[in-house]
């Protein structure tokens, strides 16, 4: 079966991993963005979003890894958009433009029904308003035996580790401290919920570490 995995997702070293007041203007939360600046300095972030150049290196490695064999994603509402509660209309196409980073099907978590978006490059934005589990079956039936990537935001995140989900956590610690926002581990007990710690590798912005359910 395949795996569902989280990469490269950004920590501060109190916890956090978005910032607090999450909106259009801050959408990484006030102060997020230094959470990803590891990651924005590498190749494969800078090709993303029509860069050029790009770090090499550890940091490179791990973000690059992060989308082999990748099938699929799910992500929060917030990691689509700002907007809350029904949607106004469907003018709102998330944040990355007309071709998002993604080019696999791409599951949203909602409370909010919505037609499939299109978008270049192959990504289709589907829209789940029956919760993780009918989501993560979804993404798995169109991964066609690939691995599902959850792109965040923390909550999804927090959810998936709750219901014991996810099988491989990828966490980038960034020398940083919040102070505020959202947090990761929040009353979660991740030995009782049967993850432990397999690796943990120093890159040139970022402390990698992994995580892994052992059942």
């Amino acid at each position: 079966m395949s795996k569902l995995r989280v990469q490269s997702f950004a920590l501060s070293l109190d916890g956090y991993g978005a910032g607090p007041n999450q909106d259009l203007d801050h959408p990484l939360g006030v102060g997020g963005r230094a959470l990803h600046e590891w990651a924005f300095a590498t190749r494969t972030f800078q090709k993303m979003f029509g860069g050029h150049g790009g770090s090499t290196g550890i940091d490179e490695d791990f973000a690059a890894a992060g989308f082999a064999n990748i099938g699929a994603w799910i992500l929060g509402r917030n990691m689509f958009g700002p907007i809350r509660g029904p949607w106004p209309d469907d003018q709102w196409k998330g944040w990355w433009g007309e071709e998002p980073p993604y080019h696999v099907p791409t599951f949203v978590l909602t409370h909010h029904a919505r037609a499939p978006l299109t978008m270049k490059g192959g990504t289709v934005f589907h829209f789940v308003t029956d919760g993780i589990h009918a989501a993560l079956e979804q993404a798995r039936a169109a991964a066609g035996g690939r691995d599902v990537r959850i792109g965040g935001g923390t909550a999804t995140v927090r959810q998936y580790l709750q219901a014991r989900l996810i099988d491989e956590l990828h966490l980038a610690l960034r020398p940083v401290l919040l102070g505020r926002g959202e947090s990761l581990f929040r009353d979660l007990d991740l030995r009782a919920l049967g993850y432990q710690c397999t690796k943990s590798v120093a890159g040139e912005r970022a402390t990698h570490t992994f995580l892994q359910r052992v059942d």
